[in-house]
């Protein structure tokens, strides 16, 4: 199958903080491992935001930095070495494609490359040291890849890379969750995605806490047990109650608020694990010595590792966790500065907003 692929596209351009352009530029082409995706559907995330706010290490120069990583979108061409996926394939994409020759990259962690944003030693993460997608093209090594199942549309696959990240959190406590009793701090998109996940993994408990009433509400919806609103009530103090006073086996901690890591080691039995799959705002204090003696383990993950995409497509593929009620907004390309405005501002509820680069 031959692809007609124009020479020039549409792309969002990071110029400076908080000025991001549409603009014409290139066609990119994909090098032998690597293959060209029509980028369909593109996600705003959390960490978009402070790319465009504050900057992250290692990304591109402002005029040639294309933002995006939550994406997905057909194959049209591809490099020379690639034989794992075809012309006209469906696919979601996540952002890590380690070096391949750190230490961490052989272990597996290749969210934790040690090349970070090296490009000439072959690390690339997409949207964040190298172009991403918020642009009708977008170029990806086959090892980011991971096909769409046909009942899959585009926008929903854009929560697969979120997914993946909250599979990771669980993935990096130790993964086995039968019948243990889980608490999500956090109804945002990890929350939600994570909350599915912790079901369909077979948890015995889910407990998602968070302040807004209508997530929360979404969250019994997507199969949380117990709801928390720590606005009119107090989180440590209902999950003990919930739990006979032991406390939760794992606690995800997907809030990223200034007291949620101590409420989080509060809540955790003795000999209980916490996993933090948040970016926080500015450094937070926490009693760390009350996770000590109480001989509880503190998890971090970084993006969405260990393949956790590819199981967290497997997942959507078989309805055991879904995206679509989450996408609340979409967007053409020509207008991302409405849709970030509007994910910011969580106009009319907004939580994900999915924009659309090809033209109408």
């Amino acid at each position: 199958m031959i692809m007609d692929i124009p020479k020039k596209m549409r792309a969002a351009v990071l110029h400076a903080f908080n000025d991001v352009r549409v603009e014409e530029r290139e066609v990119p082409t994909p090098g032998p491992d690597e293959v060209l995706v029509q980028v369909e559907a593109c996600g705003i995330c959390g960490t978009d935001i402070k790319i465009i706010t504050h900057g992250m290490p290692n990304q591109p120069a402002f005029g040639d930095f294309i933002i995006g990583h939550e994406y997905a979108g057909r194959i049209v061409a591809r490099g020379e070495t690639v034989d794992e996926f075809d012309v006209g394939d469906r696919i979601a994409v996540e952002i890590h494609k380690g070096c391949g020759r750190c230490r961490n990259c052989i272990m597996g962690n290749y969210t934790a490359c040690l090349n970070y944003g090296n490009l000439a030693k072959g690390h690339r993460a997409n949207g964040f040291t190298a172009n991403g997608g918020f642009a009708g093209y977008a170029v990806n090594h086959v090892n980011t890849l991971t096909k769409l199942p046909d009942h899959i549309s585009f926008d929903e696959s854009t929560m697969v890379t979120t997914a993946g990240s909250s599979i990771y959190a669980l993935d990096m406590a130790g993964g086995y969750i039968a019948g243990d009793t889980i608490v999500i701090l956090g109804p945002g998109p990890i929350g939600l995605m994570a909350l599915q996940a912790a079901k369909a993994l077979g948890a015995g408990t889910v407990i998602l806490t968070g302040t807004r009433k209508e997530r929360l509400e979404l969250g019994q919806q997507l199969g949380a047990d117990h709801v928390i609103n720590a606005k009119t009530d107090d989180s440590v103090e209902k999950v003990l109650e919930l739990t006979n006073g032991l406390g939760a086996d794992l606690v995800l901690e997907a809030a990223g608020s200034e007291s949620s890591l101590q409420q989080a080691i509060e809540m955790v039995r003795k000999g209980g694990k916490i996993s933090i799959a948040a970016f926080y705002k500015k450094p937070v204090t926490a009693d760390i010595s009350m996770a000590v003696r109480n001989g509880v383990n503190l998890y971090t993950i970084r993006g969405e590792g260990r393949l956790n995409v590819h199981r967290a497509m497997s997942l959507m593929g078989q309805g055991k966790i879904v995206g679509k009620p989450l996408i609340t907004h979409t967007f053409p390309l020509e207008e991302i500065n409405e849709a970030l405005a509007t994910y910011v501002e969580r106009r009319d509820g907004a939580m994900k907003v999915v924009v659309h680069p090809q033209p109408v």
